[in-house]
């Protein structure tokens, strides 16, 4: 989306013709729906501009941006190399405390850009101009002296503003950005904060007193939903007036150590599926991450604890719709469900992974789950043997994929020099991959994977929970009881990718030929325009 001239846009009266021409000068992927006193708005403020500046009519602003994923709106936006100024309209009379409130949150969200921020409201009802101070105070203003803000501007930036927000601005993960967190350099999305102020509300008897009740809140979703920042910013919040801690499941334990050592008001656990949970300090608020990760014996520590201080328990975990149920991990997630009182909530917002990306996985996971067949950010690639893989994969890091591997796929002693095993030191396991992004994946599918009867992805490799056969499947020979699942490991490795991920096939045509049937279609499905 580009900046548009307001003073042209507004010159126009039929409403039809303002959204075809907006969309042409704005280049945005959609028609705006104006209502009829916004554009009135716009039109009084552009003229009252243009009364102080002689080039007002020529004034470019992004008009009604919305950032991506988190949904928050700007009425107006000029942006220069060293400075922004951000205008908000309004018809009638406002609050100045509302006026205050939306210009503070506003500047919260453009502070990702790092530089100087002016923010006006304009009531075009009132004719009233108000700016909010450095200091925080809201300050009557006139149009004289947004004149000169705006003729201060210096190098007006004239490209897509999307370039300006990237999500790696403002989405990020405690674990891999422990910096940012403690800075608090990060945003929620509508969804997360909703589910988040419904928590709090269940969990606190007023603010900043947690209520002496034991009571177990969970919410789940697909990765990239935002679990972690979201279970971590509860916990900041729960810990502004008492003690609380964090258990951590996943495999980040040098992380946990980092934001440990840094953040004094949180204590952050490491643990494993196995072990004993004897916390030596009481706490008024116990929060789990990963928590599909529990054991039987693991949740019952938790209760045990939970019922002998009368404290809440919030816990985040991953659900893995797409993936066939015999490969999905069924210890944590079923426990906390079954859990006598249990509150749950569900993210469905994906916030890290684009649509693309989230689309394909599904498919491939299971191909009634994709949606769409226009999949550019998706690569794939044949291999026939594991020195054609090596080489495939090989190539791909060296475009600036990050290779992640499954040490249950592959039995590496059987490779030689030239297979898997001498790409491994350049790529990440898997466990690894946990709660990180990444803006490029790539991941090896070899001969162990298949598709059932049912249309789900599996392997003989590492099988599943239950143990039960894969009746229904080609080529693949044996089962395995182990809880272990390479399908499991493939989705959530790539769900790791943030903007591209590839696939490199090792000698396996049948599942070659359906992830291009995922990504083309079939030849014979395709008609013939004439």
């Amino acid at each position: 989306m580009k900046p548009i001239n307001i003073f042209i846009l507004t010159r126009i009266e039929d409403e039809y013709d303002q959204m075809r021409l907006e969309r042409q000068m704005s280049l945005r992927n959609r028609f705006l729906k104006v209502k009829e006193w916004e554009m009135k708005g716009l039109r009084t403020f552009s003229d009252r501009i243009c009364g102080v500046m002689e080039n007002g009519t020529s004034l470019e602003f992004f008009y009604s941006f919305t950032m991506p994923k988190l949904g928050k709106e700007f009425d107006l936006l000029r942006i220069g190399s060293d400075s922004i100024v951000n205008i908000e309209l309004k018809s009638g009379n406002v609050s100045d405390e509302a006026i205050k409130k939306q210009l503070d949150h506003n500047r919260y969200y453009l502070a990702t850009l790092d530089r100087a921020i002016y923010s006006y409201t304009y009531i075009s009802e009132t004719d009233r101009l108000v700016r909010l101070s450095g200091g925080g105070r809201l300050i009557e203003t006139s149009w004289d002296e947004l004149a000169v803000t705006l003729n201060k501007q210096q190098d007006i930036y004239e490209g897509h503003i999307e370039e300006l927000f990237r999500e790696d601005r403002y989405l990020i993960s405690p674990l891999t950005d422990p910096l940012r967190f403690l800075r608090g350099d990060y945003f929620l999305t509508a969804q997360q904060k909703d589910i988040r102020n419904l928590i709090l509300k269940d969990v606190l008897e007023k603010p900043g007193v947690i209520r002496k009740r034991v009571s177990v809140h969970g919410f789940t979703g697909l990765p990239g939903t935002g679990k972690t920042i979201l279970l971590y910013d509860i916990a900041m919040q729960l810990s502004a007036s008492a003690r609380v801690c964090v258990l951590h499941f996943g495999s980040h334990e040098k992380e946990l150590e980092h934001l440990d050592e840094r953040l004094k008001r949180v204590d952050f656990y490491y643990c494993s599926g196995d072990s004993l949970l004897d916390l030596k300090d009481e706490y008024r608020a116990l929060l789990i991450d990963e928590g599909h990760r529990l054991s039987a014996s693991n949740l019952k520590d938790v209760m045990g604890i939970a019922k002998t201080g009368d404290i809440p328990v919030i816990i985040s975990y991953d659900r893995e719709d797409p993936i066939a149920y015999e490969e999905r991990n069924h210890d944590g997630s079923e426990l906390i469900e079954s859990i006598e009182g249990f509150h749950g909530y569900k993210l469905t917002n994906r916030i890290r992974l684009n649509s693309e990306l989230s689309s394909f996985i599904s498919g491939l996971m299971y191909p009634e789950g994709s949606h769409r067949r226009d999949f550019s950010s998706v690569s794939l690639a044949w291999a026939s043997d594991d020195e054609q893989a090596d080489m495939i994969i090989k190539d791909h890091i060296s475009q600036g994929y990050v290779y992640i591997y499954d040490d249950g796929m592959q039995i590496y002693e059987d490779c030689g020099d030239t297979g898997t095993m001498s790409v491994r030191e350049l790529g990440i396991e898997v466990n690894e991959a946990t709660c990180r992004e990444f803006d490029r994946v790539v991941m090896l599918i070899d001969e162990s994977f298949a598709y059932d009867e049912k249309g789900y992805l599996r392997s003989a490799s590492g099988i599943n929970n239950a143990g039960t056969s894969l009746a229904g499947m080609t080529d693949v020979a044996g089962t395995d009881t182990t809880e272990y699942s390479v399908v499991r490991n493939l989705f959530h490795g790539l769900s790791r990718g943030k903007d591209r991920i590839a696939i490199v096939v090792k000698n396996n045509k049948a599942v070659f030929g359906r992830i291009l049937t995922i990504l083309q279609g079939r030849p014979d499905q395709k008609k013939r325009v004439t």
